[in-house]
């Protein structure tokens, strides 16, 4: 899962919002040197990431990518389900996209002084350039998953996502329709032991 999908797991929860940005930047074991309600958030995140990398629709929608490219599929998926979820996003989300990805701006500012400095980064630029209202445009899809090949240090196809994910995006959005809703009940389930 990417930024939105994280986010909307996450809600409504400040401290598990903020978690979920840093969950792509704190590295090593848990607990480790966070304060306790960001732990909470980084280990929902991973939590998350454990779930989708297991879950045999996604499996089966990998073994549809050309071979030499099944790799980066992960990366792909994630960009992809951001994009869907905001296609589908009334089905699955009780506020309005636009409010939603606004609140999550003001709490990653709210929690900024806790956010480590890549992820103090990477919110303003989710604030600056609305990032969360992005995924609506598929182009947003490519050229993401472009910017994070550029980023590799091998060649890699991430710079044709489109030509990758175009064909196959009715057998996507079938898979993610069917993924998510079980995704959500996973992240409600793993939530509620914080509150034990």
């Amino acid at each position: 899962m990417n930024f939105l999908a994280h986010f909307h797991l996450a809600w409504p929860d400040d401290a598990l919002l903020a978690g979920a940005l840093e969950g792509d930047y704190f590295k090593g074991p848990l607990p480790g040197s966070l304060p306790a309600w960001l732990h909470q958030g980084v280990d929902l995140h991973r939590a998350i990431d454990g779930f989708t990398d297991r879950h045999p629709a996604l499996d089966e929608a990998r073994s549809q990518f050309p071979e030499g490219t099944r790799r980066y599929a992960g990366i792909l998926f994630d960009l992809c389900f951001d994009y869907l979820l905001s296609q589908h996003w009334q089905h699955f989300a009780e506020v309005e996209l636009g409010h939603f990805s606004q609140r999550v701006y003001v709490v990653l500012n709210e929690h900024r002084a806790a956010l480590s400095e890549p992820a103090r980064r990477m919110a303003g630029r989710l604030e600056q350039y609305d990032l969360l209202m992005q995924y609506r445009h598929w182009d947003t899809v490519a050229s993401a998953a472009g910017r994070i090949g550029e980023r590799m240090r091998k060649p890699n196809p991430l710079d044709r996502a489109d030509e990758l994910l175009t064909p196959l995006l009715p057998e996507l959005e079938r898979a993610f329709l069917v993924f998510y809703p079980e995704l959500q009940d996973f992240c409600r389930q793993h939530a509620a032991r914080y509150k034990e």
